[in-house]
Order: C-alpha cells, then structure tokens, then sequence
C-alpha cells in the first residue's frame, strides 16, 4: 500500500490554484468509485480527480506537483476507461483527459494530417473527417467511447489492421508534458529536454538489438517502449515512438498528430453462416487469397448469446439459425474505389466459399447503412459476454493473443485445450485474417479457486503464444499483465526499457507499477485488488455488480439515447457505469457497516442527475437499470432519513392527481399563483399550465359504442396536456374508432422514482383494478404517453406486479393494418417529422418505424430523424438545479429539428413541454397530425 501524503485537506487545492490551474478539483466519493474500475476484473480506488482543460492546464499540474510535497504521489491519464487490463487504474490523482481535452486543434487534408487531444473519442474524429472524405484508419469495438489517447497508450487496433496497421502505424507526432513545460517531436527541441533524449536514446540504442532478438515481426507487431522504431536505422531518434504502447509510464501525452486516409467510396460485406466454429477457423487462410480487408468470426457461443439479446434479428433471413441449432459467423469486408473491381473480389470470395467445408448461407451488403448494422452485431458481442447468466462470466484477461495466422488453428487448439482441463468454458470473436482472436475464459472473479485458474491459465496461454511464434499482447494492451514482460523481452532488454523509463521519469510516478518498474515490483495479476464480482443471491443491487465495464453507456453520440446525463456532463459519476460503481461501493460499506454520510452525499448527487430515461436498462448490453437501483437506494436511505419538502411535495401532487383533475375548474384561474409557491417550494422552474380538459371519463361498468378503444392518462397528461387527449380522440375518430378516455389513475412512477414503494403500490394496485377490468372486456387499451406504457412494462413487472397488455397508439394501428383494416387515403402530401420519446425508443425500437407504417397507410410520408434525450424527463427539466443539464441535452439533438416550418410531432409529453419551452414550438402528438391530415 503507497504511503501519500494529504490529497484533500486543501494544501494541493490551493497550490493548484495559485498557480493557475482551471480544471476541477475533486475527491467526490462517488466519482472516485467510477475511476477505480475499468472493463478488466481489477479495482485500485484514487485518491484524487483532476480534469485539465487543455495542455497548458496538464502542465500546470505537473509542474506544481514536482514540489517535494507531492512528487511521490502517482499520476495517471485515464481516457475513455475502456481498458481490459486495469491500465488506468492506480492510487494518487487520476488525470481525466476526456473530460474536456477533446477538441480536433487542426486538420490539413492536403497533407492527410489532423492534430487531436487526447480525450477525443475515436467516433467523433471520424464523423468530423467525413465530410473531407477523410477517416483515422484503426477501428475498435469501443469506437464509440475509445478515446484517442487510450488507443496512443494501449497501441489499439481493430478491424481491418491487416491493411491499416495498429495505431502505432496511423501516428505522425505527440507533444508530451513535462514539469518544465510541453515537448513536441514535430517542433525545435527545447534546451532543456535534450539531456532528457539523450539519456533515453542511450538506453534504447544499448536495448535495441536484443529487443529485436526477443520481438517477432508480425502484422500486430509488440509494441510500448518501441526501441527498434524509435532508434532509425539512419541514425534518427524518433523519441516519441516510445510512448506509442507505453500506457501512460512516460508521461502525459497533450497532443497526437494523426494519419489520415481517404474514405474509400465503395464498400461489400459478406456475412457468411458456418456449421462450426472450426470451419469458419480453417476458412480464413484460403479467403486471404481474395485480400478482403477484414476477416472477422463469433463462435457458436457467441452468436447464441446475441440470438438471445435479439440482434441477430438484423441478420437476413437467410442467415436466421434454425430452432435447436447453432452457427459461427464470419464477416468479410471489401473495399475500394473501383466498383467493378471489387465486384469481380466479391464474385472471387464467392466461389472460394462455395468450395469450402461448412460455410452454408451467404448474404451480401452493399448499403452503407445495412453494412454498419451489420457490422454492429458483431462489435456488440465483447460487451453481451458480460450477459451470460451464473456467478462465473466471460472475463478478459488472455485474449488477445496473435501469432502467425498459419498457426492459428494450432495455437487456438491447445488454447481451448487449457481451457478443458480447467473444466472453463469461453467465447470466441476476433480477427482471424491477423491472427488475433478474442477468447474469454468464465471465471468467478470473486471465488479463490477461480483468481488460482486465471494466474494457470495465463501462464499456461503465455507459453503457448511463445510457442508459437506470437505475442501475448496484440491489441488491448498489457496493463496488469505487463507482469509478464521481463520475462518476455529478456534481461537485457528490460534493462533498456528501465533506462527509457528512468529519462523520462526519474520518480518513477507515472502510472507505477505497470509494464516497467525502476526500483519496486510491477503490479501481479492476482496481485493486484480485483472488483466485486457478484452480489449476493436476489440482492436488488445485482445489476451494479454485473456491470462489467464495457462502457456502452458513455457513448458520445448526440443522437444515441444512453446515457444523456454522461453527455450532457462528460462525467463518468453521471454515466449509468459510475453510478453502478458507487452503488456497489455503497452496498459494500453499508454491508460492512462502514457507510459514511459524505459516501451517501455524493452518491445521493450522483442518483440526482439521471434522467429516468431508462436507455440502461434496455441498451446496456447487461441491462443495467440505474433508475430501478436508484428506487432501492432511495428507500433504504429514507428509511432512515426524512424525506426533503420537495419530494413529499411531488409524492402528494402525484396520490391526490385524482382530486386535483375533478378540482381543475375551480384550480385552474388560480393556478399561476400555485405554480409560483410550488416552483419556490420545490425549487423548480416553468411549471407546466394547469388545463382544464372537456369531456368525461369513462369508469369501467359504463356502456360502450361500437369500436371503442380505451385511452389511459398519466396523471400529468391528465392535468397539463388537455391538447394531447383532444389530439388523441380526433386522431382515432378520423380513423373509424370510437374512443374513450379511462378514468385517472396515477401509475406511481413518482413514487417509485422517489423510493416510495408504500406509495407506489397503493397507486399502481387502483390502477390495475381499472385496467384489468377493461381487459376482462377485450378491449384495446392504448396509453397515450410513452412514458406510462414503459413503466407498466418494465418498472411493474421487477416490483412482482403483472399489467394488462396496453399498446403504444402505433403497435395498435400496424396490428389493425396487419389484420386487414383499411384506414381512409390523406389528400395532403406536405412534409412532417415526428420526434420519438426517449424511453419509447430504446424500450420499443421499431417505434418510429411504426408511426412511418402508419403514416404511409394513410399515404403521408413522415420522416423520423433519430435523436437523443430532449432533457425534459418528467420532473427533471423543471427543476432548477438541472436546468444547464436539461438546456444542453435539448440542444444537442433536438434543437436542429425544430428549426423549420415542417409540421412536427412529439409522441412524448415531457418532449413537447421541453420544445414549446426552449424553442418555443408547440408541437402535436402524431395523433393529431393524423386528425389534421385526414380531415383536410
């Protein structure tokens, strides 16, 4: 255990600031849980979090902490987070690089260059190159929250490197800092960095030749510390090459000047069905005489996994696997500038298949769009791994391993061979046109005798990958298993990197103990403290366990719908991953009974910023539903503590909803006034406008016309949003229904929000009463917002409560349509747009592809651009201290489509309020438009 001096007590804080330093500063108990975790087994919890804005703010730091107080305490950059092998994970302070180093500083496409920070996501870069026709070639799995640094430390690949190489191959310069200021190998060297180079030159140069000795010359060639590169054969010294792969030991990198190449214009994917994993293995060596640019496989266990989660519902019929059976897929990737070229490469491949044992459907894609989904049902297997139910999941610790690949079929023979005689089972993905496959061993992280099998299984592995011809560490880094490094690379080589490493960091303080120590031991794989693994049998807090790390959730897309509070904030506390890693922490201290109010205050803040949208609980590839945990914690915290006036405020709004509908008449003209003493009282802002709604409600034993179909409210639709129950009924009587409203009856969403599950099931049991009275009749029951619909789905059903089937308006129009109704032809044929709920969309995916199903039945076409969350949720956008949040979120994806004259839908309650309030556009319910549009 490190000795540190005080992190927290103000003395740094204040030396940081003097000095000028701008980033933020913090020990927050909850964002240090998120920053001790990665996508490995390990957990080392920091002491301290700081997030530089740009390169001068990085030297900043490290200039003020070379002070003697503080120059024994460890830095690390941390990117992304996505590391399989605990690479960022260290005591002492964290450097975030994501959080606002990730700005593009420059681009010259002429000279195919762009210079990047490192916290840049890989994804971002290339939708901002795209309109050059430009892309940075390596392409990971994670591309989608990978930062750019993380792929400079860990040296990362992906798809395609057989042609586009590693990152190492795709790097033209870095700039580092350095306490004495910022050193740039595209720029004049300082004075005071040659002493530096110097010394770090002699030692590579001593190094170099027996480095070469130990390292094989393969596609995904060894690299961190790269001795042969750095020291040019023309006598050159490439310093910065050394940090290609180095994981953060040299120092901080502020700046990467980035290969560009052309986006070529014409691209084929072939997805092939094999009987067996072995065939589709012994496939790839006769298909590289087609030189398709990739060659990827999942294995049966792998491709069943993602028939369970769904996604092979993106597959072509054609490659559906039959009941009881099972497939190994391989994707084959063409690309090109020349159309009829690549045709005759396709027509080539083709025929090789034909001849080749096992390989049965073959489907072609030549849609762009297609190939992505494609492409994505592969990418997604690393994180459905984590899926596979029991104490003991798919772990990475041995899998990407590359040799030869004419020595594959051997090496991944004797591999699974290991994997037999520790009785272990796996799943298997990877780039077989390189060598590399990903193979996951299941293990019990938290059982004794399963830590034992990783530490056999990895010696085992690593003297295999010797054996034949290849190297332990071929794409996701070395992290904590750099332990096995000297013994890799020789005494005298490990010598030289010593030496690298002492040029450039005398102290030995940059993320120590990984890959080279100067004067301690490195970290050991079953040294080195590992995460909790499992909860206890049936604990409500499961899924904080089961989060494994894969980080789907902080992708960077505005349009993607996990998870808005990350994007909004780039704060991995307010990501479903961190909050998970909080939770656990707590479960942890509050089972140990070492629970401390600080812990809780910052977990309560961490639980404050989501939005509800609940896209985790369907997207995150282990669903890890943070609003259902958040409701557990909630309820063992009030428990014990009293409720704020604003949330019993918000719990009686939502019990009495029914008093305050029939009081409306009378409420109404004085609602501005109540409005403004709740607002102050809850401290929110913009409270919705009390409406009056005409008509009666319908109470179950009521006559009923003919074709009625039931329309059930939310207590807030019911309240605030007369307009959408007149859009509702017209809608549906230009259609040929007779609708009727159902009495209201709150669902408790508040409550359950809240914690309140007393309130919650008192709710939630009157409203079944009405509902399954109306499904004892056969009637069609259709809620009209999302939001009310999702949570008798999913929220009921984990509170052991059973709904009646109620249909979204859309799943009940495509059922009449598929039964043969014919609904009446529009006249008009203007444009319209409609804009989804969130939860709608991750909750129910083909949601907008209904509406459009609708609209075209009607002969209207409607477009559906995909957006994020609007940053409304419920309460959430009325409340004060969510304000900045609730205003970003809207203007990352929702702004730009309501910017025109186009008449635009809204399914969602909280998605109109949000747009008439900050675009001041009041939108319809597509209902409404359907009204319209058949009336004209």
């Amino acid at each position: 255990m490190l000795d540190l001096p005080p992190l927290t007590d103000g003395t740094l804080e204040r030396a940081l600031r003097a000095a000028g330093f701008r980033g933020e500063i913090e020990a927050d108990h909850a964002l240090r849980a998120a920053m001790a975790t990665d996508n490995s087994v390990y957990r080392i919890l920091p002491d301290l979090i700081l997030s530089p804005q740009d390169s001068a703010d990085l030297a900043c730091v490290l200039r003020v902490m070379a002070a003697p107080d503080w120059a024994g305490v460890p830095l690390t950059m941390r990117g992304g987070g996505t590391g399989t092998n605990g690479q960022a994970l260290n005591r002492g302070v964290i450097l975030d690089l994501r959080r606002h180093m990730n700005r593009l500083l420059a681009v010259d496409a002429q000279a195919g260059w762009a210079d990047v920070e490192p916290g840049m996501v890989l994804d971002d870069l290339n939708e901002r190159l795209r309109p050059m026709g430009l892309f940075f070639a390596p392409e990971t799995s994670t591309s989608t929250r990978c930062t750019i640094g993380g792929m400079v430390s860990t040296d990362a690949s992906g798809k395609g490197s057989r042609i586009y190489g590693k990152t190492s191959d795709n790097i033209l310069a870095l700039e580092i800092a350095t306490p004495e200021g910022l050193l740039a190998s595209d720029a004049p060297c300082p004075a005071w960095a040659r002493q530096m180079l110097e010394q770090a030159e002699a030692a590579a140069r001593g190094g170099r030749a027996a480095f070469i000795a130990h390292t094989p010359r393969l596609n995904r060639r060894f690299t961190g510390y790269d001795l042969d590169r750095a020291c040019r054969e023309d006598g050159g010294f490439d310093w910065w090459r050394l940090f290609l792969g180095a994981e953060g030991t040299l120092g901080p990198v502020t700046r990467i000047r980035v290969s560009l190449r052309r986006i070529e214009p014409e691209k084929r994917l072939l997805v092939v069905g094999f009987d067996s994993f072995h065939n589709a293995l012994a496939a790839a060596q006769p298909l590289l005489q087609v030189n398709p640019t990739a060659i990827e496989v999942m294995d049966e266990t792998v491709q069943q996994i993602a028939a369970k989660a769904g996604l092979l519902d993106q597959l072509p019929p054609a490659l559906h696997v039959p009941a009881g059976q099972s497939l190994a897929y391989s994707f084959l990737e063409f690309n090109g500038s020349d159309a009829a070229v690549l045709n005759a490469q396709v027509a080539a491949c083709r025929a090789l298949l034909a001849r080749l044992p096992g390989a049965s459907a073959v489907h072609e894609a030549r849609d762009l769009a297609e190939i992505s989904r494609l492409w994505a049902v592969r990418s997604a297997g690393v994180g459905l791994l984590g899926k596979v139910e029991g104490a003991a999941r798919p772990v990475a610790f041995v899998e990407d391993c590359v040799v030869p690949p004419e020595n594959l079929p051997a090496f991944v023979d004797e591999f699974l061979a290991v994997l037999r005689q520790y009785d272990l089972g796996f799943g298997i993905y990877g780039h077989v046109d390189v060598g590399c496959l990903h193979i996951r061993p299941a293990l019990n992280i938290d059982a004794d005798e399963d830590r034992a099998r990783l530490v056999a299984v990895s010696d085992a592995v690593f003297e295999l990958t010797r054996k034949h011809g290849g190297i332990f560490w071929g794409e996701h880094g070395k992290g904590v298993r750099g332990a096995y490094l000297q013994d890799w690379i020789g005494t005298e080589a490990y010598r030289a990197l010593q030496g690298v490493k002492a040029a450039f960091d005398p102290a030995g303080r940059y993320n120590p103990g990984k890959l080279v120590s100067l004067d301690k031991p490195v970290m050991g794989i079953a040294t080195t403290p590992f995460r909790a693994f499992n909860a206890p049998e049936g604990d409500p807090l499961a899924k904080a366990f089961r989060c494994n790390g894969n980080a789907q959730c902080l992708s960077y897309a505005a349009a993607t719908p996990m998870c808005p509070s990350f994007k909004a904030t780039a704060d991995l506390r307010h990501s479903p991953k961190g909050r998970a890693d909080a939770l656990r922490d707590w479960h942890r201290a509050r089972t140990e009974g070492s629970v401390t109010p600080e812990q809780e205050r910052d977990l309560l803040a961490a639980l404050d910023g989501c939005l509800g949208c609940k896209a985790c609980a369907s997207n995150c590839p282990v669903q890890v539903d943070i609003p259902s945990m958040r409701t557990v914690f909630l309820a063992d915290y009030h428990h014990r503590h009293r409720r704020p006036i604003a949330d019993r405020l918000v719990l009686a709004a939502e019990r009495f909803s029914p008093l305050a509908l029939r009081a409306a008449p009378i409420l109404a003209p004085v609602w501005p006034l109540l409005a403004r003493v709740g607002a102050r009282m809850t401290g929110s802002t913009d409270l919705p406008r009390l409406t009056r709604q005409p008509g009666r409600r319908w109470i179950p034993g009521q006559a009923l016309p003919p074709r009625a179909v039931v329309l059930v409210e939310d207590w807030f639709t019911a309240l605030f949003d007369a307009p959408l129950r007149a859009d509702a009924e017209a809608g549906f009587r230009a259609l040929g229904y007779a609708p009727v409203v159902l009495r209201m009856q709150p669902s408790g969403k508040a409550a359950l929000n809240l914690g309140d599950l007393k309130g919650f099931h008192r709710m939630a049991r009157a409203l079944l009463t009405d509902l399954e009275a109306v499904a004892r009749l056969g009637l069609p029951m259709i809620g009209l917002d999302p939001a009310l619909v999702m949570v008798l789905r999913q929220d009921y059903p984990k509170q052991g409560l059973s709904a009646p089937n109620i249909l979204l308006p859309q799943e009940f129009l495509v059922q009449e349509l598929a039964a043969g109704v014919a609904f009446p032809r529009a006249q008009d044929s203007a444009p319209l747009r409609l804009l989804t709920h969130c939860t709608e969309t991750t909750g129910h995916p083909a949601a907008a592809r209904q509406w459009a199903e609708v609209f075209a039945a009607l002969g209207r076409k409607i477009e559906t651009p995909a957006t994020g969350c609007c940053g409304m949720a419920g309460l959430f956008g009325h409340q004060a201290r969510h304000q900045a949040v609730s205003e970003k979120l809207f203007d990352l994806s929702w702004r730009q489509h309501l910017q025109d004259d186009t008449p635009t839908a809204a399914t969602g309650f909280s998605c109109r309020c949000q747009a008439e309030r900050l675009a001041h556009r009041p939108l319809r319910h597509p209902l409404g438009l359907i009204a319209n549009a058949l009336q004209a």
